[in-house]
């Protein structure tokens, strides 16, 4: 069956359940986006009742997002982004930052979650520059081997991989490390990695980290997936590439625009990112 015909996006619409919570669309939810439905959106207000600015920490994400994508399309000149476990195609997604500073980048979604894949291949798909591929990125070798893939992502040239508000959603026996660690070994030199994940708060926090482990059980109930994990153990997920400055700190710490308002709360020291260059 062809990838992305009509019967293949009947078969993905069937699998959809709008009944329960969905990772993809509470973040959609949390961003302001309009693909989401009354599971979704109950279950991301028990969220906000249990920490009132879980959105926040969304929309920190994908501000992250957009100035990775703008630092590696401009002062870094990737020119071809593989997007792991990209969720649904809001404003100001990978390709349309891209596209503002390159329009002939290559980007290519993946993600494995049916309501994902419709959407983006509605909204995003040109095949010239942009494919959404529906695959598990606990399977690299079967999202890097995909034709839509390899159709568009020359593994021979520096490659954009984002890894952003993902590898926190698997478990430690699905082993995010070696995951993270599959994908670096697929692109070349001059490569750069993103990693946002959600991170736990130092031990010179306890009340915070007392917070976050209460959060962290309501967000696995609901949603079967969300680990905050120690920062070495992130940081660990670059392996030996360059990170560069300014290392691997808050979202809101990350090459902030000029005249950014920086508030240290809670948002702040849970959710942490990087990027990383392949020497």
């Amino acid at each position: 069956m062809a990838e992305g015909s009509s019967q293949d996006r009947r078969h993905a619409l069937a699998d959809i359940d709008i009944t329960r919570p969905n990772v993809a669309r509470v973040y959609d939810y949390f961003v302001g986006g309009k693909d989401n439905f009354s599971a979704d959106r109950e279950f991301a207000n028990k969220i906000i009742e249990a920490a009132p600015k879980a959105p926040l920490a969304a929309q920190n994400n994908r501000e992250f997002l957009r100035r990775v994508v703008r630092f590696m399309a401009g002062e870094a000149g990737v020119t071809q982004f593989l997007d792991l476990g990209s969720g649904l195609p809001t404003q100001g997604n990978v390709s349309e930052v891209a596209h503002e500073i390159n329009p002939a980048a290559h980007v290519v979604y993946v993600d494995n979650d049916p309501m994902v894949y419709i959407h983006s291949k509605a909204l995003l798909s040109d095949a010239t520059s942009v494919e959404i591929v529906k695959a598990d990125v606990r399977r690299p070798a079967q999202a890097l081997a995909d034709p839509a893939v390899l159709a568009l992502i020359d593994f021979s040239k520096p490659v954009g991989l984002l890894m952003l508000a993902i590898l926190h959603h698997l478990e430690d026996d699905e082993h995010p490390a070696e995951i993270a660690a599959r994908f670096r070994d697929a692109v070349p030199s001059g490569s750069y990695l993103a990693i946002s994940s959600f991170r736990m708060p130092g031990p010179d926090l306890p009340g915070l980290r007392a917070v976050t482990i209460e959060n962290e059980k309501l967000v696995a109930g609901g949603l079967g997936s969300g680990r905050w994990r120690e920062e070495e153990e992130l940081v660990s997920w670059f392996g030996d590439w360059e990170m560069l400055e300014p290392g691997f700190v808050s979202l809101q710490d990350w090459r902030p625009s000029p005249g950014a308002f920086v508030k240290r709360d809670e948002v702040y020291h849970s959710f942490f990112g990087g990027v990383a260059r392949k020497k």
